[in-house]
């Protein structure tokens, strides 16, 4: 499955994600593969997600363009929209 991710524009901050990156609990709720920011979190948490392989467990793990998500056995590519 190719899930694509907003090209995203505006300055940049010390604070503010780099442009083309999408947090990954984000990236969880606003593609559907999880129902809530909660859900998300405790997918994350759980060791449940694996990004490019690895399990990843920190929430705010920032995806950039390419990345493989995998989620219950289902794998989800970021793309640039």
């Amino acid at each position: 499955m190719v899930v694509e991710m907003p090209n995203s524009a505006g300055s940049m901050h010390d604070s503010e994600p780099k442009p083309d990156t999408l947090r990954l609990d984000h990236f969880l709720k606003t593609n559907a593969i999880s129902e809530t920011g909660g859900q998300a979190k405790q997918l994350i948490q759980n060791s449940e997600v694996k990004v490019n392989g690895q399990v990843e467990t920190r929430r705010r793990r920032q995806l950039v363009v390419s990345d493989v998500i995998e989620v219950a056995g289902k794998k989800f590519v970021v793309k640039k929209t």
